[in-house]
C-alpha cells in the first residue's frame, strides 16, 4: 500500500508535465489493463465474456478492452478516494456525455465518435454567429451575410483539418470554442441593447446569450461526477434545455416582427 501510494504522489507532482490524463497514465490502472487483458481477453475467456456482453454493448462496438479499461478505472478511484487524493481524470474526461453525434459519442466513445461530437460544437457555434450576421446585416445586405458565410465555413474546414491531420489538442480546441463563443455573446448582445426599445422580445435572446455563456464555465470545469453519473459535462447539457426552449420564443416573436414590418412596407409602397 505505502508504495501505490507513492507513486500516486509522485504523479500528482509530474502530472501538470504530462499531455495525457492524470488517470489512464497512473502506474496502477496500466498494470490493472495489462493484468485484465491477460486474464480475459483472449482463448476460452475471451469467447466467455462474448457470451455474457449484453447485446447492445456488442452493438456499440465495446471491447474485452474497453471492459477492462472501464473496470480497472473504478479500480483506480477506489484507490484515489482510499489514499485521500483528488478523483483524476481518465482518457481526457470524467465520464461521457451536443445532440446527435454527441449522444453517439456518449454512447460509445471512439476516435470518431468523439470528433464528430466536437466538430459539430463547433459547428453550431459557427452557426449561431452565422444566424446573429444574417439578422443583423444580412436583411439589408445579403452579400455581405453570403460572404461571411463563406468565410465561418473556411475556418471551420481549417479547424477541423488541424484537428484531424495535424495534432488533436484539446487545449486549443477549448480556447477556439471559448472564443467564438464570446464573438457570439458580444454580437448578439450588443444588437440586442440597440433594439431593445424598439423590439421587446430581443430580452429572450439577451437571457438565452449570458446563461448560455454562464453554464459553458461548467465546460471548463472537472470535478468527479455527481452520484458517479453527472459530470460538468451531462449538467451542462441538461442546463441548456430549457434555454433551447426560451431562444426559439424569441425566433418566433422575431420572425413575426419581421413579417408584420414586411407587410406594412408593402402597404406604404
Amino acid at each position: 500500500m505505502a508504495e501505490r501510494t507513492a507513486r500516486l504522489l509522485l504523479l500528482t507532482v509530474t502530472v501538470g508535465l504530462a499531455w495525457g490524463s492524470q488517470g489512464d497514465r497512473e502506474p496502477v490502472y496500466r498494470d490493472c489493463v495489462l493484468r485484465c487483458e491477460e486474464r480475459n481477453c483472449s482463448g476460452d475467456a475471451l469467447k466467455h465474456f462474448r457470451s455474457l456482453q449484453p447485446i447492445y454493448m456488442s452493438l456499440a462496438g465495446w471491447t474485452c478492452r474497453d471492459d477492462c479499461k472501464y473496470e480497472c478505472m473504478w479500480v483506480t478511484v477506489g484507490l484515489y478516494l482510499q489514499e485521500g487524493h483528488r478523483v483524476p481524470q481518465f482518457h481526457g474526461k470524467v465520464s461521457l456525455n451536443a445532440w446527435f453525434w454527441s449522444t453517439v459519442f456518449h454512447t460509445r466513445d471512439t476516435d470518431l465518435t468523439e470528433k464528430m461530437d466536437y466538430f459539430c460544437a463547433s459547428a453550431v457555434i459557427l452557426h449561431s454567429i452565422y444566424l446573429c450576421c444574417v439578422r443583423t446585416v444580412g436583411l439589408q445586405h445579403p452579400s455581405v451575410a453570403s460572404a461571411f458565410g463563406a468565410l465561418l465555413l473556411l475556418l471551420l474546414l481549417l479547424h477541423v483539418a488541424y484537428l484531424s491531420l495535424v495534432r488533436f489538442d484539446y487545449g486549443y480546441n477549448m480556447m477556439a470554442n471559448v472564443a467564438i463563443g464570446l464573438v457570439n455573446l458580444a454580437w448578439w448582445l450588443a444588437w440586442c441593447l440597440r433594439n431593445h426599445r424598439r423590439l421587446p422580445h430581443t430580452r429572450r435572446c439577451v437571457t438565452v446569450v449570458l446563461l448560455l455563456q454562464g453554464l459553458s464555465l461548467l465546460e471548463l470545469l472537472d470535478f468527479p461526477p455527481l452520484f458517479w453519473v453527472l459530470d460538468a459535462h451531462a449538467i451542462w447539457h441538461i442546463s441548456t434545455i430549457p434555454l433551447h426552449i426560451l431562444f426559439f420564443r424569441f425566433l418566433e416573436d422575431d420572425s413575426l416582427y419581421l413579417l408584420k414590418d414586411s407587410e406594412a412596407k408593402l402597404k406604404l409602397d
